[in-house]
């Protein structure tokens, strides 16, 4: 199972403006390090020791180094899909919609050439790790939090790269615990791909080892 995104408030202490223009400013330096290929030798070295000194900086050690366990309120400004303050994000920027008469969102963003597949087109599998996010988001949305079970995902055409996408995701029904929902996106008015989410709503007990106690709302 994966983790669908979790429902509480992102956390101010990380999702602040500044960490998001500092992830903005590495977002188009992946663009361009992913783009430009008239670079001489000079250019990408001492690009690479003034990247490295950078780190440095922010006190950069092991990998994984500085990570820790932490609430899932600061889950959806680290998000690889949604995340303002994640480099690794296209940033889909998302609002509440009416999705088939039931509440849901839509998402909307560009990905670039980080995320090819086939040249010119989006990758499937980062396709359907932005179909997971903004599935587990209407669902929460809805409100009807799950883990992810199963996602099956239909290709119907490419999806291109460096152009609008629009993602529309809503809860389709509940059975139990299982929570059954849609996603499709489109390029203009054009279907490129959809899925279906299968999400499971895990007991009190299971949460709790998975997660940890939940935090105090106040």
């Amino acid at each position: 199972m994966s983790e669908a995104a979790p429902g509480l408030p992102d956390s101010p202490a990380f999702a602040t403006p500044e960490r998001a223009a500092l992830a903005a400013a590495l977002r188009g330096l992946i663009d361009a390090a992913m783009s430009v290929t008239d670079l001489d030798v000079d250019t990408l070295g001492s690009a690479a020791a003034e990247i490295e000194a950078i780190a440095a900086r922010f006190g950069r050690g092991p990998a994984g180094a500085g990570y820790r366990p932490r609430s899932h309120g600061d889950y959806l400004p680290r998000s690889p899909i949604v995340g303002e303050a994640s480099p690794l994000s296209p940033r889909l920027d998302w609002e509440l919609a009416e999705i088939d008469g039931r509440p849901g969102i839509e998402a909307r963003g560009v990905f670039g050439a980080a995320y090819e597949g086939p040249p010119g087109y989006v990758h499937g599998g980062w396709l359907a790790c932005a179909f997971d996010e903004v599935l587990g988001i209407a669902n929460i949305v809805a409100g009807h939090p799950g883990m992810t079970g199963r996602l099956t995902i239909h290709y119907r055409r490419p999806t291109p790269l460096f152009t609008d996408l629009r993602f529309a995701a809503g809860l389709d029904r509940v059975e139990g615990r299982r929570i059954i929902s849609r996603a499709r996106c489109f390029h203009g008015d054009l279907l490129t791909c959809e899925a279906e989410g299968v999400f499971v709503q895990p007991d009190p007990e299971r949460a709790r080892q998975y997660f940890g106690e939940p935090s105090d709302p106040a």
